[in-house]
Formats: structure tokens, sequence, C-alpha cells
């Protein structure tokens, strides 16, 4: 190859590389700042005219009056997710974002009542209301923007199980998990991982036993299982790092924890990711 040809292979390269910069550019001008954890159960803040339009999904998305907004990705979320943002006097915008796959651990857990792992037939409308009173609190849509603090954890300890590994349960294959937990002693004070109003406090549901939720707004809430005691109730406004219930092993539990879940909505978002998000912004 002679030094011209070599010359013109490269301008033809850098033409190529510029030319996809400006496309991907162009396909971003619409005064969007967009960021978080592109993978399954990965959690994504952006911000945008408050007066905008914003479609996630089929979904319309909560707007803050500074333009924040949040949505996240299910733990076993499709490859591609679209974002729609029409802002006044501007054609809408469209955003094709790539979910990346995760790959998840296998958790074994042995020792398990054998009533918790396959209940009996008379507790199945039990468990049934107490599954739509988690749904109902998780599927609020509240005007608070608690979700911009940076999340913290809400007990300190030794993480025992992390989010998405497939569960076994004596021997048994069972939904995977959506959350974390940390292995600390009975007893040990919970903190509120961000502000927010409480939406479910309960204190003895089947699987989960003392069960608690708060609302961070526009969707995003947390829930804090297994407690032994629960300081705060359904209405109340916590704040961030506020002592809201003591750790216990209620529920569905081998030993002392808390288990501590993020939703958006009724999706599954990894509560490491939106720790690591909303410490970003």
């Amino acid at each position: 190859m002679t030094f011209r040809r070599v010359l013109l292979t490269l301008a033809a390269a850098a033409f190529a590389a510029a030319s996809a910069f400006a496309a991907a550019g162009a396909g971003r001008d619409d005064g969007v700042t967009l960021h978080g954890d592109r993978q399954q159960g990965g959690l994504m803040i952006g911000r945008t005219d408050p007066q905008a339009v914003v479609t996630f999904g089929d979904r319309r998305l909560r707007v803050s009056p500074e333009g924040w907004f949040v949505f996240g990705f299910d733990r076993d979320a499709k490859p591609a997710a679209t974002l729609r943002i029409k802002r006044p006097g501007h054609a809408e915008s469209t955003e094709r974002i790539q979910v990346d796959k995760r790959d998840w651990e296998i958790q074994r857990i042995n020792g398990l009542p054998p009533s918790k792992v396959n209940p009996p037939p008379e507790v199945a409308a039990r468990i049934d209301r107490e599954y739509r009173e988690i749904q109902a609190a998780h599927s609020q849509d509240l005007d608070r923007a608690d979700f911009m603090e940076p999340l913290q954890w809400p007990v300190k300890g030794t993480v025992s199980g992390v989010f998405g590994s497939q569960r076994i349960l004596n021997g048994t294959p069972k939904q995977p998990h959506y959350g974390v937990d940390v292995a600390v002693p009975v007893g040990t004070q919970v903190h509120a991982p961000a502000g927010g109003i409480v939406t479910l406090a309960e204190r003895d549901l089947y699987f989960t036993g003392g069960t608690l939720i708060i609302d961070h707004g526009h969707g995003l809430s947390s829930i804090l299982v297994h407690l032994s005691k629960i300081e705060v109730k359904v209405g109340d406004e916590v704040k961030q790092g506020q002592v809201v219930a003591e750790s216990g092993m209620t529920g569905r539990a081998t030993g002392p924890h808390l288990h501590w879940g993020v939703y958006w909505f009724d999706t599954h978002i990894d509560p490491q990711s939106a720790m690591a998000v909303t410490a970003e912004r």
C-alpha cells in the first residue's frame, strides 16, 4: 500500500468516526442530561425542561419542577428500552437505550421450614393479600424528589446476599433475590436510606415478617424486611438516616439480617446500583 493510499484510508476512517459521533450527538441534542447504570437492575436519572413530556416505554414519567426524572431496568429487562422526550416548541426526541445483560449468582439456602418454601394451601389467600398490599405501596407516584439524595446503607454489616441471585431453597428453585441482605444482630438500628413517606408498615407478613416501605418519590421506594421492630407508621414523613426500625429474623429467614430492596414502581432495582447512581449526580 502506497503512502498516499494509507493517508486516504486514515482520512476515510476519521471521517466515518466523525460522522458516527455527529449522528450520535444529533440524537441527543434534546436538552437532556442522562446518567446511570444501563444494565439489568440499573437505575437512571435524567434532567430536562420541567415542562417536557417524558415517556419511558409505555409509562409517562413525573418530571420535577427542576426537571429531574428517574426510571430503571428490571432484573430481567429486555436488551433495549425506549425513552421519548417532548420539550415545548421542539420535536420529540427518541433514544433507544441498550440494556446490558448481567450474569447472576446461584444462592442455595437450606434449613428453612418447609411451610416457608412451599406454603400450605390454607395460607394462599393471606399470601395473595399481602402481595397485593406490597404492590399497592410500590405503585404510588408521589410528588417528592427524595430520590435525589445519595442513597445510604440502612445498616452496616457483612453483605450476605446480593441482588439478582437465583434462589434455591431447600433444594427447590424459587424466584430470584430482589435486594441485598446484610448480616446484623437482631435489634440493630435500621436507618432510612433516603427521606420519604412511609407507605407500608406491617409487623408480621408471611414471607417478609416485619416489613417497611418508604417512598422516595417518582415511583422509587425502599423495602426493609425481616424487622423485629418498626418505629414509624403509614403516612409518616421520615428523613434520611432516621432510625425507622430494628433488624430481626422474622418471616422467611434462617438467621438475623436485614433485607433491603429498591423498587421503581414494580421494577426491581439493584440497591447497590441505586446507591452508585444517586451518588454520581
